[in-house]
């Protein structure tokens, strides 16, 4: 198998070509951005291209930008991105422009050498890998998604605003709703996320209820 490696940390990009060598497989470019791998494999490409997420010059999603240059401009190379963390959103884009010949990998699981030729493998014969790390997380996000859409409008609405650090007065100021409202929606809103409501005075609990609620929120609002 040929593999062109792309990757902005040079001691990482080394420990990877080393890693991949010892286990037989041609490296035939070690690039440290998206523009040089493009570059270097226009008139030889590989048979797999391995990219990591982040890369000069912002650091943010340019993996994803060469991978889909090089699928768009070498029909049949498999592309393989590598991220320090698990950025599903991101990583996505890759695989809803091309269900064929892609995977994603955190780095933390690329030290097991059996695991990466594997996942190299596939992705030559045209699968799709994805990080089991990053399957929880979108089992995760459909689950939690599937929680909010109990919500009503308005009680989302006032989730949100609960997320955003205000009281049951601010809520209610903002959305010119009665404090009883405001009151009749955060208790609501505990029970269909199966957050309990003590139906007293409000207390420690309900401050618990509340951090509960919110991390639902920004639980899959993080995967949006």
């Amino acid at each position: 198998m040929r593999v062109a490696v792309a990757e902005d940390s040079g001691i990482f990009r080394q420990a990877l070509v080393t890693l991949l060598t010892t286990a037989g497989i041609e490296v035939t470019v070690s690039a440290g951005s998206g523009e040089e791998l493009l570059a270097l494999v226009a008139e030889d490409p590989p048979d797999v291209a391995i990219v990591d997420l982040h890369m000069p010059p912002t650091h943010t999603n340019e993996g994803v930008v060469a991978g889909r240059a090089l699928l768009a401009r070498h029909p049949g190379i498999g592309v393989l991105v590598l991220s320090a963390y698990n950025e599903t959103p991101q990583a996505m884009e890759l695989f809803r422009d091309q269900p064929r010949r892609v995977g994603y990998l955190l780095k933390d699981h690329v030290t097991d050498v059996e695991s990466l030729c594997g996942a190299l493998e596939r992705v030559r014969r045209g699968e799709v890998v994805i990080d089991p790390d990053v399957v929880s997380r979108l089992v995760e996000a459909r689950h939690r998604e599937r929680e909010l859409s109990r919500l009503s409008v308005r009680e989302r609405e006032v989730l949100e605003l609960m997320a955003e650090g205000h009281s049951n007065a601010g809520i209610g100021k903002r959305l010119h709703l009665s404090a009883r409202t405001v009151e009749d929606h955060v208790r609501a809103i505990f029970t269909k996320l199966k957050i309990t409501s003590s139906g007293g005075p409000p207390g420690p609990q309900d401050s618990n209820k509340r951090v509960l609620a919110v991390l639902t929120w920004l639980r899959a609002a993080e995967t949006r």
